[in-house]
């Protein structure tokens, strides 16, 4: 049976689970819209849509 030899510190621990949990750039998608990148799953904080609607008004800079 195996047992260990001796108890293992957090910070030992916790490197040696560090490699396992690196998440890698999240993807981006280009709006349906405007065409500018946003996460996915999520608003454009261009425009304002999600799925071809409008969720929210967005007051453009170049508006002004």
């Amino acid at each position: 049976m195996a047992v260990p030899k001796g108890k293992v510190s957090k910070a030992r621990r916790d490197k040696r689970r560090s490699s396992t949990w690196k998440l890698a750039v999240p993807g981006l998608v280009a709006c349906s819209k405007c065409g500018a990148l946003h996460l996915p799953h999520r608003m454009c904080p261009e425009c304002g849509t999600y799925k071809g609607r409008e969720v929210k008004t967005v007051k453009s800079v170049v508006a002004k």
